[in-house]
């Protein structure tokens, strides 16, 4: 006779499910954007995973990689307090997947049951026939060899041997684990949804990149990209990664700016690169005074034959004459008058761009011309973009844009030109961006810098958003290299190539310490390069080339410096000095880094580092920059920057192994 259903009010789903997971991370936003992480790395995940009373719990990572339709698992090992932890190696590009699932482990349970019982509990015998079931039942699902193996734990364990051999066996961890594979899961419980990580190549991890505007470079030649090989060479032979040129196009000419920014009519003015497109053409096409798409084809092939790679200016606005405004007004914003707005940014003002409407009707063609535009430049030969003010562009773009090209060019990288209000710099690095423009452009003092790398470096941002700093760009000249001598613009670079892995200069104006602003409280530059051909003497003997490659060098030698993964900062008794640490997860590579703030005085102060050699034993400290050494004893350490001679220490340690000559390498 059927049972009735009792009556009452209803119940919910999965009432038998009794483990819980909470607290998994890494995760973003309740698992709304992947974390991000470089080909080779280790993903550790970790959670919390409970049930009611006393029994066991097995709890598994899955990983699904890029493409893959089923995933595989790794049980999880447990910290204490209902913590867990998993790991996987990420070793192809795209996106894996990742999730926690947990059920019950009644065959743990049991072996947990079995230590707590005295020897003379009478119910062991139980307990040891409960398990020999629950082994015949993994037995049934396992292939041959393994169920062999299982069959034999089984039969010991009815077997006549004493109670205490056949306990004996229960303690085998290994038969657990097999146990455990064998077992179809009965009640789980699974975290949802899927987590993602977004994997990038190795280029994402560390950088170092150099901006220069082509149709300067080499004065009286024209600045074409067919005689480029003299800057390449030399930007190469400074150390640098990545070679980034603004944007390729050709320029408007109405409303064309003239030399700091002015509004001019001269047909000599050359104008903005970031006012693309005219009658020449828009954003697929290269300026006929630059040379043409085979020739950058060919000057990104010189490039990667000196180990650079080309990142272009992806720069979504247009100049008033561009194609687009006559072809396709509806993607323009037009005032009472008929009018388009220009761009402005408060004072500034662009009178020669003006701005897309990301809110117009026509939206899926304008997103889909732009998709194109950056397919032309893939087409062309580049993997990396930095993109022009992408805060001013609509959000669900820029997600839409960033997936669908990695997903055919996993390998693409895009980094984020966004000086603009935190939230929305997260935002955007959530999204997809690869890299981010900080904020260290305008953080000069030792409080500024510490506060603002520790927020840096917390968890959850160091999951998503990588910080790339710039001491300098086109558009800004900061307060701290105005009228500033060599010692500043040493400093910044120190400061920018060791707290991030990923770091860029404006080149020629950085290199040759250009530091007159266009007026007083102005970051505009005294005759920017952004509105006027400049011609650059690279033989002065005041360029600051051979202290860029010597710290491009150090950088490439020394993991630690490639690496955003441990910064830790020291305190030091002399607020015009900053001292701090990198290492890598190993710990194999450590790099002390102190500068001086100050570049007109002497500073000097008392460091607080802890040797990593044993108590008592002297440490060599190898600095860099200088090749010096220095015998450091302790844990406090006298240091004295002259910034007429260098306003920095690099220290590479090595440790006492044996005679007071005898030293090698802590690192």
């Amino acid at each position: 006779m059927a049972r009735r259903p009792v009556k009452g009010p209803p119940l919910p789903s999965g009432g038998q499910h009794r483990v819980v997971i909470e607290a998994l991370s890494p995760m973003i936003d309740c698992g709304r954007y992947p974390i991000k992480r470089v080909v080779g790395d280790t993903v550790i995940v970790e959670a919390d995973v409970l049930a009611d009373g006393h029994d066991a719990v097995a709890c598994m990572l899955c990983i699904r990689k890029p493409g893959a339709a089923t995933a595989s698992a790794v049980r999880m090992t447990p910290l204490g307090n209902d913590r867990y932890r998993g790991r996987f190696v990420v070793s192809e590009l795209g996106v894996y997947r990742y999730t926690v699932r947990a059920h019950i482990d009644r065959f743990g349970s049991l072996v947990q049951e079995l230590s707590r019982r005295p020897a003379d509990d009478p119910d062991l015998a139980l307990v040891l026939q409960q398990a020999a079931v629950l082994i015949a039942r993994a037995a049934d699902h396992a292939p041959a060899r393994e169920a062999r193996a299982l069959r034999r734990a089984q039969r010991r364990i009815e077997g006549p041997a004493p109670l205490a051999d056949r306990c004996a066996v229960l303690q085998d961890e290994g038969l657990a684990e097999r146990v455990l594979r064998f077992t179809q899961a009965v009640h789980e419980t699974v975290w949802e949804p899927e987590l993602a990580v977004r994997v990038d190549p190795e280029r994402a991890r560390a950088s170092a990149w150099y901006e220069f505007f082509p149709r300067s470079m080499w004065g009286a030649a024209g600045g074409r990209l067919r005689d480029a090989d003299p800057i390449l060479a030399a930007i190469a032979g400074m150390g640098f990664d990545v070679v980034y040129l603004p944007p390729l196009s050709p320029i408007g000419t109405v409303g064309r700016k003239g030399p700091n920014n002015t509004v001019s009519r001269d047909p000599a003015d050359v104008g903005s690169p970031w006012a693309v497109g005219s009658a020449e053409g828009g954003h697929k096409t290269v300026a006929a005074a630059l040379g043409t798409v085979a020739d950058f084809r060919a000057f990104c092939r010189k490039a990667e034959g000196l180990g650079l790679s080309v990142a272009v200016d992806l720069a979504f606005q247009c100049a008033p004459d561009h194609p687009y405004v006559t072809e396709h007004p509806q993607w323009f914003r037009h005032r009472p008058d008929g009018t388009i707005q220009y761009a402005e940014n408060p004072p500034k003002k662009y009178q020669d761009i003006y701005p897309l409407d990301f809110e117009t009707e026509d939206w899926q063609a304008l997103w889909r011309t732009l998709h194109g535009i950056v397919q032309f430049w893939i087409d062309a030969g580049v993997r990396i973009f930095r993109v022009d003010n992408p805060h001013t562009k609509a959000f669900a773009f820029w997600e839409w844009l960033i997936e669908t090209v990695r997903a055919d060019y996993p390998e693409t990288l895009f980094l984020a030109e966004a000086f603009t209000r935190p939230k929305v710099m997260y935002r955007l690095a959530k999204l997809g961006f690869t890299h981010s423009y900080t904020y260290f452009t305008w953080r000069n003092s030792k409080r500024e810098l510490t506060a603002y790398f520790t927020q840096l470096h917390s968890s959850p941002l160091r999951e998503y958003f990588r910080a790339h700093l710039w001491p300098n760009t086109p558009d800004i000249l900061p307060l701290a290299l105005q009228h500033a001598p060599r010692a500043a613009f040493i400093a910044r670079l120190v400061l920018a190539a060791t707290l991030s892995a990923n770091y860029g200069i404006y080149g020629p104006a950085f290199e040759f310490m250009e530091s007159q602003p266009r007026a007083p409280g102005s970051e505009d530059y005294q005759n920017s390069e952004k509105y006027e051909r400049r011609t650059w003497d690279f033989d002065r003997q005041d360029s600051l080339r051979a202290v860029i490659a010597r710290i491009n060098a150090i950088r490439r030698a020394h993991p630690a410096l490639l690496s955003d993964a441990h910064l830790t900062f020291h305190a030091i008794d002399n607020d015009n000095l900053i001292a701090y640490s990198k290492t890598t997860d190993d710990g194999a590579s450590v790099i002390l880094v102190v500068v001086n703030l100050d570049p007109y005085h002497r500073q000097a102060g008392w460091v607080e580092w802890p040797a990593p050699a044993g108590a008592g034993r002297p440490v060599q400290m190898h600095e860099l920059l200088s090749d010096a050494r220095y015998l450091w004893n302790g844990g406090r350490h006298y240091v004295e920057l002259v910034p007429e001679q260098m306003p920095a220490h690099i220290f590479r340690p090595r440790a006492y192994v044996g005679t007071e000559h005898d030293f090698d390498y802590y690192v």
